[in-house]
């Protein structure tokens, strides 16, 4: 997909050394899910320069289908804000949200995501759908992809591969 700016879309920046710190953090957390034999998707949540909330996917240990690391992260910003609007907040994630966290997103009012690795099959902020980014809804969000996306594609190339190797 081009990374120009389209007349209905909110512009792409690049990221900076700010957004690479916060990876590394949401990279810790994707850590923290293989760990734990989850697919490891890392997410945290900032206000303020600070974090308010850190969450990986934990699927399999809450046997929920919508435990993405994303809706847990903003359940637990929300929480921690005292409010459903996340409107100053930044969400980093290790990969392009899927649709149910896209739709999260755009509900909360997150103003800016920053993901590490495309998901040619899921993603819907910018790989197969632009849920984040469409003039139809409400509430769209800057989207800036690719940060430290060479670490967070080989985590979960990783753990795949050690999946598949196992009897």
């Amino acid at each position: 997909m081009d990374r120009h700016n389209v007349e209905t879309r909110v512009p792409l920046r690049a990221w900076n050394e700010e957004d690479v710190a916060f990876m590394r953090k949401a990279l810790a957390e994707a850590e923290a899910a293989a760990e734990e034999g989850e697919v490891p998707v890392g997410a945290i949540i900032v206000w303020g320069g600070e974090v308010v909330a850190a969450a990986h996917n934990q699927r399999e240990l809450l046997r929920d289908p919508t435990a993405h690391a994303e809706m847990i992260a903003i359940t637990q910003a929300a929480a921690a804000l005292g409010d459903w609007r996340l409107e100053n907040c930044t969400l980093y994630v290790t990969l392009e949200p899927c649709p149910m966290c896209a739709g999260a997103i755009v509900q909360a009012r997150i103003p800016r995501v920053v993901y590490g690795a495309r998901d040619p099959k899921a993603g819907a902020c910018e790989s197969l759908y632009q849920i984040t980014s469409d003039p139809r809804l409400n509430h769209r969000a800057e989207v800036v992809g690719g940060v430290l996306e060479e670490n967070c594609r080989k985590i979960l190339q990783e753990f795949f591969r050690r999946r598949r190797n196992q009897p």
